[in-house]
């Protein structure tokens, strides 16, 4: 039996106050500190995981963590104007699709769970570099925001092709859709 939290579950909660943190923090250097705390909470909590087993909670925590502390952070910044309101809806699109996703599955009481896919995390290092270049105030944050717009939108694709066969339950009841994604 999985238990219900774990250290690498410890590590990803860090990345929750982290994001409450940021909205009051003004200086680009702590700024800067604050994703590159994020960014190796993020990657430590997956390896302590794959080490150390999953939890019941981590499944759960990790996207609501990275969620929380990417929205903060980019909010807080796109305040500074480097960005259109445009290009910082891009940047979060996926994230704003997949809770949407969730809380739809909650309410319709049919939740599914989707294990990472490369298009999200790429979605996830991309969010986390057009937030340095903005907070560097690097002449390359508008086109990093488009580009994590465009892998934004495959991800959101992606996701939803495997929500969409995991929802399709084969007729000799052998499994949903090649083991990609199932429900809950």
């Amino acid at each position: 039996m999985k238990p219900w939290v774990t250290w690498a579950d410890l590590l990803t909660a860090l990345r929750v106050p982290l994001g409450i943190a940021f909205p009051f923090v003004h200086r680009p250097a702590w700024q800067l500190g604050l994703v590159g705390a994020a960014a190796a909470s993020d990657f430590f909590d997956g390896m302590l995981a794959r080490r150390l087993g999953p939890s019941r909670a981590g499944a759960m925590l990790d996207p609501v963590a990275d969620k929380v502390f990417v929205a903060a952070a980019l909010l807080t910044v796109a305040g500074r104007g480097a960005l259109h309101p445009v290009e910082v809806l891009g940047v979060l699109a996926r994230d704003i699709v997949a809770v949407l996703g969730a809380l739809g599955g909650w309410l319709l009481r049919r939740p599914l769970a989707l294990p990472a896919r490369a298009g999200g995390k790429a979605v996830t290092v991309l969010q986390l570099l057009t937030l340095v270049a903005v907070i560097a105030d690097s002449a390359y944050a508008r086109r990093l925001a488009w580009a994590t717009a465009a892998v934004g939108l495959y991800a959101i694709w992606d996701y939803g092709r495997a929500a969409t066969r995991g929802r399709r339950a084969p007729s000799d009841g052998a499994g949903a859709g090649g083991g990609e994604a199932g429900p809950a």
